[in-house]
Formats: structure tokens, C-alpha cells, sequence
């Protein structure tokens, strides 16, 4: 029963969760042509957004994203169905929305995404205020629903939410990874690359919009072309996107370590404008639960592909996430992963904490490492990792760097070197001044002045 999965109280089903974007009170007539798009989850789900508004737009709809005007009619809900936490945000937005609804303030809401695709039956139950679900891979049908049509000649165009000069590029959907831990394939289905041509088109179409720095996403990058080519070609995808006049940062995320394929080092060696960063889920330090999260590699062969990496690309800045309290974790376990944090100096890490999914591997096991114990390891990791970020950016204190700024906040212009990724990495701060002037969405040298565990301050040089 999904009430008792998420441990909501019943009774509280109907009371707003969220301090969502929504009118306190009906001022406002609905706009029947008016739909808001609401986004939850990953960087995946924000480019599943923006393609589905773009196809709304070209079906004459107004459309907005997480919009605070109160005027449109429907609400589109993009859920995320990762772990516990994300389960839960979804949760708590559907219920705020069918409240809405319940008093007038949206006509229609309609959910999609993962959350949907993997719970929809229950959610249909328990939530009979949303007019319609619809799973990862149901864009015909949503817009069928709307009374759209889907329009085959917008196929790689998008309404942009992230700032105009960076986007994602999502160049497969799906995975095929055996992770015991992992829902993502029962929510995302099997892995299929789009094909190159395809993504050229649509990186030229993002650099006409404006868009200088392509984030390339998937559920696993370095499977990208083993479905359609019969070989991994990420490296001459990456050659092929770099050769797009007016990109200038191409940036990769979610990287699989066992079987990278190492011609991708050759080609960020070659190309100036392919960022030296990697974002390289490792989960783990310990091989007992390498093995046990059924990830195809070892504590060995771990180091073997890191010592690759800068052995090839020195400069590499190298992201990884990390997952406390899988079951079976031992202290000693825990222990073998803190010395190897420390031993490894990560340039980024984060940590989840263990969250035990059904129908995956890892659910026939007992789920036996309390959630307090979880959150203490992982706090103690993200502590060793603040130290080691602070010392890494201390270093950088007197060099100059490139800088592609994203906004202005509290009196700075705030950007991000090569090394860092939007939303989860350092930004570099420069105060705002007539000597400090640049326009947000521009590159400019920046020499640092001052660095903390997450920031570096710098002054135009």
C-alpha cells in the first residue's frame, strides 16, 4: 500500500505539503489555454519538461514553468521517483495541486514522470482528485490528452528553464546497469542511444537559442551507442558536438566506471572546449559491497580508472556520489570508505543515504542499518570531503581562471569555471563594481582572491 511505503498520514491526505507557487486565495479567472509545468527530480526530468512544453507551445498552448501567477488552467506534475526523499517531494506537490483543484484554483492537474510510470495504479487510488498519470514514456498520449497534437517536426526542440546559455543534452534514455539498489531501469526501461545526427541537429538548434555550455546527460553515458553502433561512442559523439560552432564548455555527467571507455580521456585531451571534469558515480569503497551493489568492479580496479583519469587529463576535476548504509554495511566497511575519501581527494562528492526500493535487487535483503546510523556516516563523509574541498580550493587562490557567469545574487555576479557543474558544484563569486563588470551569461577571466569549502572569490582580471 503506497500510504504505508511513504509513512504519510492518512488523514492528513489532503492538507497542503509544500510551499509551492499557488495564489492564497481565487483573485484571479483561470486561463483555459494556460498550463504550468511543474518539475521534480533530475537534470533528466528538467529536459523531459522542457521537450513536452516545447510540443505544447507548438500546439498554441500558453505555457509556463513552476509559474507563480495563478492563471493557469491545468498543471502538468514532471515527478520523481528515485529514493525515499524524492518519492516524497512528488508526493507532497500531487497533494498540494489536488487541493488546488479542490478549491478552484487549477481545473486540471495531470501527473507524469517516474513516480507515475512506477506507481500509477496505486497513485490512481489514493489520489482520485488528478484527472490523469502518465509514465516516462507516454508523451503522445499526455498530449493527446490535452487535445495536442504531437508535432514530429519539433522532435530536439525545447522551451529552455535553465538560464539561455547553458542546457542538457539527454542522449539516452533508459539503463541496462545491473545495480541491486537501483529502480531507475524499472522506472526508465532499457538503454537506447539517440542517434548522433539527431543530437548534432539539436545541439545547433540550443546554440541558436543562445546556449554556450552543453551539460550531457544519461542514465549512463559511457553506454551511448552499443544499442545503435554495436560499440561505446561516446568519444566520437563528444567530437562530433564539440565541432558545433559556438559551443564552448561540453560537460559529462553520470559516467559508469566499470567498462569506461578510455578514448573518451583522448578527446577532452584534444578539444579545448570539453570541460576537464568527470561526474562518476562510485557508490562505494569497499568490494564486499562493490559486489553485494552488483556494480561489475572492485576497490582495485576503482583506483585503477581514477589513476587513469588524471594520469591522462591532470587538470580533471572528478565528481562522485557516495552511499552510506547499504545492507550488509559493516563499521569496518564504512571505515575502508572514509580512508579511501581521504586517500582519493575528490574535487566534488556527495552522499545519499541508503534508501530500500521494492523490486530491486537489494529489497530481498534486511534493510538493517538503522536510518540515524546512515545519516551519521554520511554526515562524517561529507565533513572529511568539506575539509578536502576547502584545501583543494585554497590552491587556487592567486590563478586566474575562465568563469562563465549564471546570475546575479546579494551583490555579486555569480559563475562557474570548468571545473564546476550548475546547481551542485563551487561558484565563484565577484563583487559587483564598476571594475567587476560583466554580463550574466558571458565568459571572463576571474583571479581568485579568497576560497572557502565551496566558494572561491575572485575579481575580474
Amino acid at each position: 500500500m503506497i500510504w504505508g511505503l511513504f509513512l504519510w498520514p492518512k488523514a492528513d491526505f489532503l492538507a497542503p505539503c509544500l510551499p509551492l507557487p499557488l495564489p492564497s486565495m481565487k483573485t484571479k479567472t483561470l486561463k483555459p489555454n494556460k498550463v504550468n509545468v511543474v518539475t521534480l527530480g533530475c537534470s533528466k526530468n528538467i529536459f523531459d519538461s522542457e521537450v513536452l512544453m516545447a510540443q505544447l507551445k507548438g500546439n498554441k498552448f500558453d505555457v509556463e514553468h513552476e509559474s507563480e501567477s495563478g492563471e493557469a488552467s491545468t498543471v502538468i506534475i514532471n515527478t520523481c521517483g528515485f529514493i525515499d526523499n524524492a518519492k516524497q517531494e512528488s508526493i507532497d506537490t500531487i497533494v498540494h495541486y489536488a487541493e488546488a483543484k479542490k478549491q478552484g484554483k487549477v481545473n486540471k492537474v495531470i501527473v507524469t514522470g517516474c513516480l507515475s510510470e512506477r506507481y500509477r495504479d496505486e497513485l490512481m487510488q489514493e489520489i482520485p482528485e488528478v484527472d490523469a498519470w502518465f509514465g516516462t514514456r507516454d508523451l503522445p498520449r499526455l498530449l493527446k490528452n490535452m487535445k495536442a497534437d504531437y508535432k514530429k517536426e519539433l522532435i530536439g526542440e525545447r522551451f529552455l528553464t535553465t538560464p539561455i546559455h547553458y542546457a542538457y543534452l539527454k542522449i539516452a534514455e533508459g539503463c541496462d546497469r545491473p545495480c541491486s539498489f537501483c529502480a531507475i531501469p524499472l522506472m526508465r526501461g532499457k538503454h537506447v542511444s539517440t542517434p548522433m545526427d539527431e543530437l548534432v541537429k539539436q545541439t545547433e538548434s540550443l546554440v541558436a537559442k543562445g546556449v554556450k555550455e552543453l551539460i550531457l546527460i544519461a542514465q549512463d553515458l559511457t553506454y551511448y551507442g552499443l544499442d545503435i553502433y554495436k560499440k561505446r561512442n561516446l568519444a566520437e559523439l563528444i567530437r562530433k558536438l564539440s565541432d558545433v560552432p559556438g559551443i564552448e564548455w561540453i560537460r559529462l555527467h553520470y559516467a559508469f566506471p566499470a567498462g569506461f571507455p578510455m578514448d573518451v580521456l583522448d578527446v577532452m585531451k584534444e578539444r579545448d572546449n570539453i570541460c576537464n571534469y568527470m561526474d562518476i558515480p562510485l557508490q562505494h569503497a569497499s568490494t564486499k559491497m562493490l559486489k553485494a551493489m552488483r556494480r561489475g568492479i572492485t576497490r582495485e580496479k576503482t583506483y585503477e580508472v581514477i589513476n587513469a583519469f588524471r594520469d591522462a587529463v591532470p587538470e580533471m576535476a572528478i565528481r562522485t556520489t557516495l552511499i552510506t548504509g547499504y545492507p550488509g554495511e559493516t563499521e569496518e566497511d564504512f571505515e575502508e570508505m572514509k580512508s579511501w575519501v581521504k586517500e582519493i581527494r575528490f574535487d566534488r562528492l556527495g552522499v545519499f543515504t541508503y534508501s530500500h526500493e521494492e523490486n530491486t535487487h537489494a529489497y530481498d535483503f534486511e534493510d538493517d542499518v538503522p536510518q540515524e546510523v546512515k545519516q551519521e556516516r554520511a554526515d562524517a563523509i561529507m565533513e572529511i570531503q568539506s575539509v578536502i574541498s576547502a584545501e583543494l580550493n585554497e590552491q587556487k587562490v592567486g590563478k586566474t581562471f575562465k568563469v562563465l557567469f549564471d546570475r546575479i545574487e546579494s551583490g555579486n555576479f555569480i559563475g562557474r569555471t570548468e571545473f564546476d557543474s550548475p546547481e551542485v558544484d563551487n561558484e565563484v563569486l565577484v563583487p559587483v563594481s564598476e571594475e567587476n563588470h560583466v554580463r550574466v551569461g558571458d565568459y571572463a577571466n576571474v583571479k581568485i582572491t579568497s576560497a572557502d569549502a565551496y566558494d572561491l572569490m575572485g575579481v575580474i582580471a
